[in-house]
């Protein structure tokens, strides 16, 4: 995972609710078995249509995505956070995530930023009506910065996600932090024990 601290850019507006997984990257793409090439899969069933939001043209150098309220729900499927990650973005502005969509976001390096309804919706309608609108989230500041439209607004991010957003960590990187309590104690172990080789 790379290190994110702060992203800046310009956004697609995803006017809709209660966005599930399966909508996100349909079950088709699930038969996959690397990790990479699912952005072609993202919201393809939506893409279908010429004038979905992702294929106009003054979306396309898009890094962030705007959406309603409860995005990510449904299934558990890591893939939805691979596909709108290998789409090219890097963080998902929200009023409410799926808790899961939410943690797999963590775990993979997407920033689900939850702002505040009105605020949400505040941005969701300046990025129609200005596709070259400029937002900054910064992980450090926890802020979203949006000065065109007067927007500065903090978002929750718990401590724990956050250094693992700022130091590009993943499960296996917080762990490989304890490699040396780790390589320590796996040579004290009885050699009739089984070895991690």
């Amino acid at each position: 995972m790379e290190p994110v601290i702060t992203i800046t850019g310009t956004a697609v507006p995803l006017d809709r609710s209660d966005v599930d997984t399966d909508q996100i990257i349909p079950s088709d793409w699930l038969k996959r078995v690397e990790r990479t090439g699912f952005g072609q899969g993202l919201f393809s069933e939506w893409r279908e249509d010429p004038e979905f939001v992702t294929n106009l043209p003054q979306f396309g150098e898009a890094n962030i995505l705007v959406a309603g309220p409860n995005f990510g729900v449904g299934s558990s499927r890591e893939h939805a956070v691979w596909a709108i990650m290998d789409y090219g973005f890097a963080a998902v502005i929200a009023p409410r995530f799926g808790d899961i969509f939410r943690n797999n976001s963590a775990k993979n390096g997407l920033v689900p930023v939850v702002l505040p309804a009105d605020v949400a919706v505040q941005l969701l309608r300046a990025v129609e009506t200005d596709p070259t609108l400029e937002i900054t989230i910064d992980l450090e500041t926890r802020r979203v910065t949006v000065p065109a439209i007067g927007v500065d607004v903090e978002f929750p991010l718990d401590d724990s996600t956050r250094h693992r957003f700022m130091n590009g960590l993943d499960d296996i990187g917080i762990t490989l932090q304890n490699e040396a309590d780790i390589t320590a104690f796996e040579a004290t172990r009885p050699s009739w024990m089984p070895t991690s080789r």
